[in-house]
């Protein structure tokens, strides 16, 4: 076990204050988020109990009305890139307006098992028109596909790819942010890991963290409040999508997956988009309090009413909206 030498607790204990609290109220616009999305999945049969294709082009199918509309881009390209482990899919959003020259890389979320650029295609634009900033999305290999490190290892090759071919993509290499949601903020996490351990700890500008799993500690308040599936994720997907990521049982506890168990010092500076009703809550709050004691730059935000993959919901729902302004603002200040 690691030890946690400010709270004098192990990682792997349990968080548990009782009562664990009931959950609080959602906003309204989420609300209506949530009961849209329910409506389409309940066409469909549960994730766990078909075929990973199946499932994937369910959740396709699910998503692709949040993925639609928003801005338009003055360019997009889609290629491939060359990784250790063969070609992916990226793709790169270009503003009409850009008022950063430089990039943010940015990884999709789905528990390393579903969705894709696709579902999160006006995720990746709205960053894009409200910074001003090529946002360069990456489709990695899924799992069961691909287990831990193949594709956190193919996110390190991407984002080294686009500081190599800055010249060609049109961006500037000293301004590279990386970033994303869920298992995308995971991933985020290892790759920024990966090139400080490396000796490239200055290629990232700065870490946008959007309600990610950064423990494989599940015995947590918010996992018990909000992980029932009222809210969206739910345990039982947790605990199907991390059983698919990780080839072994030590797997669940490399300090590129389990992130709290990390020596978090000399990382870039970190913004965390937390959401309030999430099973993920606790994660984000512990992991700002460690990377804080840490020494890194760090700040974070709660989004009251807000629910796990809030973000897409930004067609119907102010708050949102208001996560995307404060990330754009928050790129802007460390630019």
């Amino acid at each position: 076990m690691t030890l946690n030498r400010e709270t004098s607790m192990y990682l792997d204990d349990p968080a548990f204050t009782l009562p664990t609290g009931a959950p609080a109220p959602l906003d309204p616009q989420i609300a209506e988020f949530m009961r849209r999305m329910a409506a389409d999945a309940s066409k469909y049969p549960r994730r766990d109990t078909i075929s990973i294709e199946e499932g994937r082009s369910n959740a396709e199918k699910v998503r692709l009305p949040w993925a639609q509309g928003g801005p338009e881009m003055a360019r997009t390209l889609n290629t491939e890139v060359q990784t250790r482990h063969g070609a992916v899919r990226v793709r790169i959003h270009y503003p009409a307006a850009r008022r950063l020259p430089g990039a943010f890389m940015y990884i999709h979320g789905g528990g390393f098992v579903l969705f894709s650029i696709d579902t999160h295609d006006r995720v990746m634009r709205e960053y894009a028109e409200r910074a001003g900033i090529v946002v360069v999305g990456i489709d990695y290999t899924r799992a069961p596909e691909a287990k831990f490190p193949q594709p956190l290892e193919e996110c390190v090759d991407v984002f080294r790819w686009i500081a190599q071919q800055a010249g060609d993509l049109d961006i500037d290499p000293r301004q590279l942010f990386i970033g994303g949601d869920s298992a995308g903020a995971n991933l985020s996490m290892g790759t920024a890991l990966t090139l400080r351990d490396e000796g490239q700890p200055d290629l990232i500008k700065g870490i946008v963290l959007n309600y990610g799993g950064f423990s494989s500690n599940l015995f947590r308040n918010s996992v018990v409040r909000y992980g029932a599936g009222d809210y969206g994720l739910s345990l039982h997907m947790m605990i199907w999508f991390r059983g698919l990521h990780i080839r072994t049982g030590k797997d669940f506890f490399d300090p590129r997956v389990d992130i709290v168990r990390a020596d978090l010092r000399e990382l870039p500076p970190v913004w965390l988009v937390v959401t309030e009703c999430d099973p993920l809550h606790d994660d984000s709050i512990e992991l700002e309090r460690l990377l804080r004691a840490a020494g890194v730059d760090v700040s974070a935000k709660v989004y009251p009413g807000t629910v796990h993959s809030f973000l897409e919901a930004v067609s119907i729902a102010d708050v949102a909206g208001e996560a995307f302004d404060d990330t754009s603002a928050w790129l802007h200040s460390k630019a």
